[in-house]
């Protein structure tokens, strides 16, 4: 059988650059271990959060499914740092686990193009350095023109607990037993991985009474910028509060030789998440810190499950009781999980280009944990641009490559490619240089007309985008016409006041216009010389971006250039000269000689 596309793995990635490749019009095949656990969450029951929320954002601009099927199946909603600047909103939703895996399943099934395959990918076929298909694990071979990996935990997966070790993937599934093996033996280099995951704890069995609840916001908010409220504001599930405490910190302290990470049962350790460390990792490294603040988090209203989060361990199953019934409200609390540590295969990312095509393997593809990153949000942003560019690269087009100011993607993409990672990368606001310009409120008026341009984001969904530009530009003209004489001054300079609100004004506009809009308006106008400034430095590194390195040059050949600057520019093989700026062990120095060169042999 051949296809166009093969995406292997269905987890968040997978899922988004299948929908991607289909709705793009080429024939895909989505190839999972476990159809039950297409776009399932092993881990944190939620969509959204710092950053990460303005990815989801993104990916609804671009014309992917998450957020759209995050908005079904939410449990609650809130826009964190309401309180703080536009640049670090975002939003934060508890998911429903069994609701979120069936919307997924439908829409994938309901796509045009599109088929799923129940199976485990071995190995690849790949001639003259170019993919030409797949082979399964029960003998199966399926040909393509273009292959998506997005493997996230599974591949050589063991589950951790104490003193064991157990070949599984998350949740006591299959793992995928040769096909990193067979990556090495094609140019692979590989990494190994660790992550974890906390108790599940049974609702009926806590003790709410004294705990601090955690409600949603009072207001209807969604990720898709369809704007489709499916949930009553007013019901949300609530979450609680809790924290560790003395007793809970003794007792790991004193069984700390029992835990996976630190009793010293194996010789070599994948290397864990540094910004979601176990509880563990937490009270060894922040010894001064009295307390741990935990969230019980509920999981779906089909079943009892609350998840602790921020408890992530690898103790064996009776220090875990010892640990849950020393926290405040779990003292009788019944376990219906254990927590684990799950380690896993990854590739290098320093092996991918922009556009996520490998650079061993031509029309090769990877997407979301294998490229070594953490997070459902940043495994489904990876995988909307391998989908798209897997289906540019076919159709003979120029990848769409997100700048670090045009996307948190961007970001994300851009440090994988040049900086690599050594440990599961998570996305924060403070790796984006251009924050305030990368806001979860705009993130339509950055990148629809792009997802539009490619081909994914429908007309209607572009024609929207167009008529709030035009609402915009019209709100603009109209507020520079509202006078306060007394001020000397009309609306647009008096909003640049922090206590003035544009919605105290709306009755002296000539029509009703959208809350989105007004929020436009009103940040454009107090943020003004912010983002103007942000604006010029982001066009300095979109000149840089234009200048492009070709692919033959040979640093060998650049006199003057640092040793370790060679060495990783050879490496890395930056596209651009901002991208080579962004290099560790590359100075200004060497950017200066590598222009010179440039300019002298390629007329650049």
């Amino acid at each position: 059988m051949k296809y166009d596309i093969i995406v292997v793995g269905a987890g968040h990635a997978g899922c988004e650059a299948a929908l991607a490749s289909a709705r793009m019009g080429k024939k895909t095949l989505l190839i999972t271990i476990n159809i039950n656990n297409i776009a399932d969450m092993p881990c944190n029951p939620s969509i959204g959060g710092s950053a990460k929320g303005i990815v989801v954002r993104e990916i609804d601009a671009l014309g992917g499914e998450m957020g759209h099927n995050a908005d079904k199946t939410l449990l609650q909603i809130k826009m964190l740092n309401r309180s703080k600047g536009p640049a670090v909103r975002s939003l934060r939703s508890q998911a429903d686990k069994v609701t979120y895996k069936k919307e997924m399943l439908k829409t994938l099934e309901n796509t045009e193009n599109l088929e799923i395959l129940e199976s485990i990918v071995a190995d690849l076929l790949v001639k003259d350095n170019k993919i030409e298909g797949i082979t399964t694990e029960d003998g199966k071979t399926l040909y393509c023109d273009a292959c998506i990996l997005t493997t996230g935990t599974y591949l050589k997966a063991d589950i951790l607990v104490g003193d064991k070790r157990t070949p599984e993937g998350p949740h006591g599934e299959k793992r995928s037993n040769f096909l990193s093996d067979n990556l090495a033996k094609l140019g692979f280099k590989l990494l190994r991985l660790k992550t974890g995951t906390p108790p599940r704890i049974e609702r009926s069995s806590i003790d709410f009474s004294n705990l601090s609840r955690e409600d949603g916001d009072d207001e209807e908010l969604t990720f898709s910028f369809d704007d489709i409220a499916y949930y009553d504001y007013k019901n949300q599930v609530p979450c609680y509060l809790t924290y560790t405490n003395e007793k809970t910190h003794k007792i790991i302290m004193d069984n700390l030789n029992k835990s996976a990470m630190y009793g010293g049962f194996y010789e070599h350790l994948g290397t864990g998440p540094r910004y979601c460390p176990s509880i563990e990792d937490k009270v060894v490294r922040f010894k001064d810190k009295e307390r741990h603040q935990l969230f019980l988090e509920p999981e779906s209203v089909y079943y009892d499950d609350i998840y602790l989060q921020g408890f992530s361990t690898s103790m064996p199953y009776d220090v875990q009781e010892e640990m849950v019934h020393s926290l405040k409200g779990l003292e009788h609390a019944k376990i219906l999980r254990y927590a684990y540590a799950i380690e896993y295969d990854a590739i290098d990312p320093l092996q991918l280009k922009p556009s996520l095509e490998t650079k061993v393997i031509e029309n090769l593809f990877t997407a979301g944990q294998i490229n070594g990153t953490s997070g459902y949000e940043e495994a489904a942003g990876q995988g909307i641009i391998a989908g798209i560019n897997a289906v540019l690269k076919l159709n003979n087009k120029e990848p769409l490559i997100l700048s670090r100011s045009d996307a948190y993607i961007g970001v994300l993409i851009d440090d994988l490619v040049t900086k690599g990672t050594i440990e599961p990368y998570r996305l924060l606001t403070s790796r984006a240089e251009f924050r305030l310009l990368l806001r979860s409120d705009n993130a339509d008026l950055r990148l629809s007309k792009k997802g539009y341009d490619v081909g994914l984001l429908p007309y209607e969904r572009y024609d929207k985008l167009l008529n709030k530009k035009r609402e915009i530009n019209e709100l603009e003209e109209e507020i520079k016409t509202i006078t306060f004489p007394e001020e000397k001054c009309n609306l647009s300079e008096y909003l640049k006041r922090p206590e003035v609100k544009i919605i105290d004004y709306k009755d002296r506009f000539s029509k009703e216009y959208s809350k989105e809009v007004l929020e436009q308006v009103e940040i454009n106008h107090k943020y003004e010389g912010y983002i103007a400034k942000a604006k010029k430095e982001a066009e300095k590194m979109i000149k840089l971006g234009k200048k492009q390195i070709p692919d033959d040059i040979d640093y060998k050949k650049v006199d003057n250039l640092a040793t370790e600057a060679r060495q990783k520019l050879e490496k890395i093989r930056p596209r651009t000269i901002d991208q080579a700026t962004r290099i560790s062990g590359v100075n200004p120095s060497d950017i200066a000689i590598l222009m010179v060169y440039l300019k002298r042999y390629y007329n650049e």
